[in-house]
């Protein structure tokens, strides 16, 4: 596979991973506003923040390669902060031990990542 379809495909997963968690914060708002779990009203605004943002990094990985690696990182982190607090909520256990703080870590590495792009010479015009 050429590096022009593996931007593609890392553009789609990028901005499928937005959309996936825009809606699961809004599925989260809505669990508690509803008298739903206590985790919940943590957990929508850490998804809903980052939906954007995974749009706007599958724009930027085509760009710069260190945004492919803040976007996996923040996915991870993602689903390792969040899934273990659903895994506390609904299932009453961790779903392994340290996997908050590990998640919690991997977010602000990646967001570190995302930041660090603006120093590697991103130009926005068309080559010529």
């Amino acid at each position: 596979m050429n590096t022009e379809n593996n931007n593609l495909e890392i553009n789609r997963i990028f901005a499928s991973l937005g959309g996936l968690f825009g809606a699961s914060g809004i599925a989260a708002y809505a669990a508690a506003a509803h008298g739903g779990a206590g985790h919940m009203s943590t957990i929508a605004p850490i998804l809903f923040i980052h939906a954007p943002a995974f749009l706007a990094l599958s724009l930027l990985a085509k760009l710069n390669r260190a945004a492919l690696f803040g976007g996996v990182a923040l996915a991870l982190g993602l689903l390792f902060f969040v899934g273990d607090l659903i895994s506390l909520e609904f299932a009453s256990h961790r779903l392994f031990p340290f996997a908050a703080p590990l998640g919690g870590s991997l977010l602000i590495l990646g967001w570190i990542i995302v930041a660090g792009t603006a120093f590697k010479g991103l130009d926005f015009r068309r080559p010529s």
